[in-house]
Parts: structure tokens; C-alpha cells; sequence
């Protein structure tokens, strides 16, 4: 076949008719075709219009629970605001004291004993596949030890996991959609946000900001940050954390005892969360199980993650007393362990030999120099805002500070801190109607970072 044959075959059809009304000549030697040098009309091309395109739908519906949740979760809210900030101002030393993400390094003896463990996965003698869904026998057997030391709790009692926040959804399938829960407010938003998706909530009330059929416990600082039971409508579930998330304020052995005479009195389960007991200076209690008859009526669940910067390696554990049932008499510790079996094939053993190590004399110094290491971050946080004439709470018993702007939107604080000194915060609406006119600060960041924040806060606040 000829160039020429080539050309004309390589022509698209819908251009050809304007081509075989013009005659080519062809060079050889050039190897190229040209057009004659007599003027040519102009042809104007009109593209076809395609034909709309259209989504396809299956007949599938929407879980319309998930539906009734308000905008995005808190924490990758305030992310997508600080990206938003750095595309806006992309030269800017931006400081994150927002969202609790530990900054410091995992200590080496807990970080050489996971290697250790990967490592030994490589060999014949050291391989393992799936353990057991509740956790490693040893594993489970320190932690009793160690947290639990003379509270009646067993290595059987306790179920380790992926950490704490994935326990609360396990327990929420547990407990299923017809339960009625209570929530301290303001508190972290994992426990309204899964019952909502669980369906034991009514629609969301803008009014008041709340969702239906959620008992809001109010605290206050007039309240000591603890709820006035006396107002408390009786629930079947009770979500409290102590030291709290976000107020950083830690309830003392009188409190406690009342929040189980409670429970008992109205025939509730307390999902008690203590996933920063490490952090208590105060003399109140490190576990809900340190209160007489708790056992019967709570169960608790914490994590590795503020304790040894294990927010990446993921491991935590839930602990559910023999002697908690439901109504029927069936054992609450069955159900979930069912659960467990069903949902979960337990944590990854590399985690848990770093759970481990934690948990040995050396493991247990090094992750207590660390929580030193945020709590002097607090202090340093603490006294810039009190210099500032702020009122401030939280800070001694928890890696939060809870900063009031009194008759001011949190938003709105969190919108100029982070304008005005490119800091990230995270406003105390987010975690409730109750934390409105304040703002979190995290103790969470670097000791360079945490000293440059506070200078530009007494900048924007002196």
C-alpha cells in the first residue's frame, strides 16, 4: 500500500467528505503530503453532542441513620479546615494542638520487642498466623496485673483489641438499637456518633443541637465538670470517661460512687472509658473497678494509645466483669465476646508483643517519662492562657486544656486562633451543646512547637 493509502486510511470518517473535495499532491522524496497552494474554503467543525450522562442507582437504601449525622466527624473536620489554612497560606509554620495525636517517638524498648517480633515471623520457629480473638494470654494476664492489681479482675475478664474507639462500636452492636443511652456533655463524640448509627437515637434537634432520645448529662465548671444525677433521666447505657476527654477534669471516689449507686438504683450498664488514667495526678480512682459493687454494673475500656504513642500501632483492651448481665441473667462478657469472634480476629501480634513490653518495668518507665514529657506540656499551656486572663481547666489529670471564651461562638475561636497564628485548636462545641464558648488545646506536640504556640497566643491575646 502506498503513503498516500496509508493517509487517507489513517483520516477519521467524519473529517473524510471535506478532504475528497480538495486535491493533494504527494511528495515522494519529502515523504509528507501538502496541499496545493490555490486558497482553500474554511470548514468549520461542530462537534456531535453526546448524549447526557447518567448516573445509575442500584435499588439499594441509605441506612438513614448514618443519614441523621451532622456534617463530618469533629476530628477530620478540623483537618479539612487546617489543609483549607495551608492551601491558603502555604508558606505558614503551622502548629497543631487540635486534634490528640501523641508527636513523640515510641520508647525503644517497646519499639525493639515489636521488631523483634516482626522479625521472628520470618523464620520457621517464630511464625504465627491468627491468635486469639480476646488476646494473647500474657498480654491479657499484665494487664490485670498491672491496672487491675487487687480489683477482682482476671486475665479472662479482659479482651484486647485495636484500641478503645473501635471497642465502643463493638459494644454499641452488643447492645443493639433499642437500648437508651446518657452521654456527659460535652465528651467525646465517638459515643453519640455511633449510637446515632446504631439507631437508638431520634433525629437531630437544631433548636438545641442535640439528637433525640440521648440523655445529655450537663458539666459544667459551676458543676465540677460532674453531673447533677439527681436531674439524670434513667438510661440503660451510661458513657462516662474520666480523666474526660475533652475537659481534662477527673472524678473524684465520692463522685464515682454515686455515678454506681446510680446505675444500680436505675438497673444501668456504665461504659466507663480510661484511656488516659495514666495521666491522673490527683488521688481519684485510676478504674471504675476501685468502686465497690462496680462490677455488677460497669465494664471499662482503655488503650495503649496516649500511653506509649501507640495511636498508629493500634491496641487497647475492654475488660467485662463475670458478674455483669443483662436482665435475663446472660452474661454481658458472652455477648461481646461473640462479637469479638464474629467481627474481630484480635489485634495484631506484632501490637501486642509491643503491648507487652510496655507493660515490663522498663516498658512501664519509659512510657510514664513520656506522659511527663506532655503533662509538663500542659502546665506550659496552662499558665500562657491563665497569664492571659483566660479561665482554664483541665491540664493536671489529662494531656487537654479546656480554655472558656465565655459568650463566644468555638468556631469562631478556633476560626481566629488559626488566622491569626496559624494554630489548630479544636472548638468545644464539637464535642457537645455544652462546649460552647470553649476551646480544647492539646498537649500533644513537640516542646519547641508548644513554646512557639503559646508565644503567639500571648501575641493575639495580650
Amino acid at each position: 500500500m502506498s503513503s498516500f493509502s496509508l493517509l487517507q486510511t489513517s483520516i477519521s470518517s467524519s473529517s473524510s467528505a471535506f478532504f475528497a473535495n480538495h486535491k493533494f499532491t504527494f511528495n515522494s522524496r519529502a515523504n509528507n503530503a501538502s496541499l496545493p497552494a490555490k486558497p482553500i474554503s474554511i470548514c468549520k467543525c461542530v462537534a456531535t453532542p453526546q448524549a447526557e450522562k447518567t448516573e445509575y442507582k442500584t435499588q439499594v437504601s441509605r441506612n438513614g441513620n448514618i443519614a441523621k449525622l451532622q456534617a463530618g466527624y469533629l476530628f477530620p473536620e478540623v483537618a479539612r479546615r487546617r489543609a483549607a489554612h495551608l492551601q491558603k497560606y502555604p508558606d505558614a509554620q503551622v502548629i497543631s494542638l487540635g486534634i490528640g495525636d501523641t508527636t513523640e517517638p515510641i520508647p525503644e524498648v517497646i519499639t525493639s520487642a515489636m521488631a523483634k517480633r516482626a522479625h521472628a515471623l520470618s523464620t520457621l520457629e517464630g511464625y504465627s498466623g491468627y491468635g486469639a480473638e480476646q488476646g494473647e494470654k500474657p498480654l491479657r494476664a499484665a494487664i490485670a496485673s498491672t491496672f487491675y492489681d487487687n480489683l477482682g479482675i482476671e486475665e479472662d475478664d479482659i479482651f484486647v483489641s485495636d484500641g478503645a474507639k473501635c471497642d465502643i462500636s463493638r459494644l454499641q452492636v452488643v447492645f443493639g438499637s433499642n437500648v437508651t443511652i446518657a452521654v456527659q456533655d460535652p465528651s467525646y463524640p465517638a459515643y453519640v456518633d455511633s449510637s446515632v448509627i446504631m439507631g437508638q437515637t431520634g433525629q437531630y434537634q437544631k433548636d438545641v443541637e442535640k439528637f433525640g432520645n440521648i440523655e445529655y448529662m450537663r458539666c459544667t465548671p459551676e458543676n465540677g465538670f460532674f453531673p447533677d444525677l439527681r436531674t439524670v433521666a434513667r438510661t440503660d447505657i451510661i458513657f462516662f470517661c474520666s480523666p474526660n476527654n475533652p475537659t481534662g477534669s477527673a472524678a473524684t471516689r465520692e463522685q464515682l460512687t454515686q455515678l454506681v449507686q446510680f446505675a444500680k438504683d436505675n438497673g444501668s450498664i456504665i461504659v466507663y472509658d480510661s484511656a488516659y488514667a495514666m495521666y491522673m495526678s490527683d488521688d481519684n480512682p485510676r478504674s471504675i473497678f476501685e468502686i465497690p459493687g462496680a462490677k455488677e454494673v460497669a465494664l471499662e475500656t482503655s488503650s495503649f494509645s496516649k500511653y506509649a504513642g501507640f495511636t498508629g500501632v493500634r491496641l487497647g483492651w475492654t475488660v467485662v466483669p463475670k458478674q455483669l448481665l443483662f436482665s435475663d441473667g446472660f452474661p454481658v462478657a458472652k455477648d461481646f465476646n461473640r462479637i469479638v469472634c464474629t467481627c474481630f480476629n484480635g489485634a495484631s501480634n506484632i501490637s501486642q508483643a509491643g503491648g507487652l513490653a510496655c507493660l515490663s518495668p522498663e516498658g512501664l518507665k519509659a512510657m510514664r517519662e513520656v506522659i511527663g514529657f506532655y503533662k509538663e506540656n500542659t502546665e506550659i499551656i496552662v499558665e500562657t492562657f491563665e497569664s492571659l486572663g483566660f479561665k482554664v481547666y483541665g491540664g493536671k489529670n489529662a494531656p487537654y486544656v479546656w480554655v472558656h471564651f465565655p459568650g463566644r461562638s468555638s468556631w469562631d475561636v478556633f476560626s481566629e486562633i488559626l488566622e491569626k497564628t496559624h494554630v489548630v485548636t479544636t472548638p468545644g462545641s464539637g464535642f457537645g451543646f455544652g462546649g460552647e464558648g470553649f476551646v480544647r488545646v492539646s498537649a500533644f506536640g513537640h516542646r519547641k512547637n508548644v513554646l512557639e504556640a503559646c508565644k503567639r497566643f500571648k501575641q493575639l491575646y495580650k
